[in-house]
């Protein structure tokens, strides 16, 4: 079977883990990269054929299958456009675009060409994640009355911590929500298959002027800088959203989302309280997902193969007691999407599409404005 050629446009923390999780497809050649600050060099690193600093030219040269974007999302719709104009199938990384009109030229254009995109909510993937999916959409849980959970990290706790997300003209009007908040709605949204139709949202900048470095800090590296490395500027995005929705059913939901909860790495909790039973995830404890019962004894259902629904099984690579986790995801998700390049099916499937990305902008609409009003807003 010919390998599908793939190009991968950034490569920083991110784009790396796009280029490694491909490799483990086996079927996909990672045939060149892009990267504006040097994609020659960036390619050696990772044993890539070809390094290019336009993704234009990459795109030109290198008779690519599908492109993933891996660059701040002020870049994602020139760059998306140009490679679907290609003829192009392409991943996106979240959040989607900076507007919803950009969203919604690019789920246009796609639609009308029939192209097969995605966008990196792999989170979807994880296989506990899958599990109560299956067994809402059995009648296991029965009525969903309440959505509540949390998504923390602390990676921008310090004053001089620096990201480009911190600058909303790289990264839009929302931070912690649309960095990591969108990843939990829309996990919920996906398990339950019920869309919020109002929220109430709170923000909190904690940090109102951070420490900037005056030479290139990578994500998540917390380089120890001097004091005359850096720059005062003042923050206009959030480190912190508490939000509430309505679900269409009339279910209830919660989310604290928070970038700078001192010794949260990437916690991510999902509890769902239905008429028949509830669930209980939390990433910290992946391989395990709780349900809670009041006529019998709870339970714990580990991360198994033999014995979990037809959907984790779907994601599971390893057998029962081999860890799985973040990378795994990734894996799951874009063999799911490169069946359906192969196949040029671009019909609904259970991995996220442009349309999901689009609905991500319109719910980081709702939420900015609700915040800015302090009020309830309708979706």
């Amino acid at each position: 079977m010919k390998k599908l050629r793939v190009g991968v446009i950034g490569i920083g923390f991110i784009g790396t883990a796009h280029v490694e999780a491909l490799r483990r497809l086996g079927y996909i050649d990672v045939a060149a990269v892009a990267d504006a600050g040097g994609g020659a060099k960036k390619a050696e690193a990772l044993y890539v054929a070809h390094g290019y600093d336009d993704y234009r030219e990459m795109i030109q040269k290198e008779n690519l299958d599908a492109v993933h974007i891996c660059t701040p999302n002020h870049t994602h719709f020139e760059m998306a456009m140009y490679a679907m104009e290609h003829g192009l199938s392409v991943m996106l990384e979240k959040p989607f675009t900076m507007t919803v009109e950009e969203a919604e030229k690019l789920c246009s254009y796609a639609k009308e060409h029939h192209i097969v995109t995605g966008v990196n909510h792999s989170l979807r993937m994880n296989p506990q994640v899958q599990q109560m999916k299956a067994m809402v959409r059995n009648g296991e849980v029965g009525d969903i009355y309440a959505v509540t959970g949390s998504y923390l990290q602390d990676w921008l706790f310090l004053e001089s911590d620096w990201s480009w997300r911190l600058d909303p003209k790289m990264s839009g009007k929302t931070r912690a929500f649309s960095d990591i908040g969108t990843h939990w709605i829309d996990m919920v949204e996906d398990i339950t298959g019920q869309r919020a139709v109002e929220l109430l949202a709170e923000f909190e900048i904690m940090h109102k002027t951070r420490k900037k470095p005056l030479k290139e800090v990578a994500t998540f590296s917390g380089m120890a800088l001097r004091p005359e490395d850096y720059e005062d500027v003042p923050i206009e995005t959030e480190d912190w959203c508490s939000i509430l929705f309505r679900f269409e059913n009339g279910a209830i939901g919660s989310v604290n989302v928070s970038q700078v909860t001192a010794g949260r790495k990437n916690q991510q909790i999902i509890s769902i309280s239905g008429s028949k039973c509830a669930l209980h995830w939390d990433s910290e404890d992946s391989q395990e997902l709780w349900i809670g019962r009041r006529e019998t004894f709870n339970q714990k259902a580990p991360k198994d193969p033999s014995i979990l629904s037809e959907e984790a099984c779907g994601v599971i690579g390893y057998p029962g007691g081999h860890v799985e986790g973040f990378p795994d995801t990734f894996k799951a998700q874009f063999d799911k999407f490169y069946h359906a390049v192969r196949n040029k099916d671009t019909s609904k499937k259970d991995f996220a599409g442009f349309e999901d990305g689009l609905r991500e902008m319109i719910l980081n609409e709702k939420v900015y404005e609700s915040a800015q009003k302090r009020a309830w807003v309708k979706i």
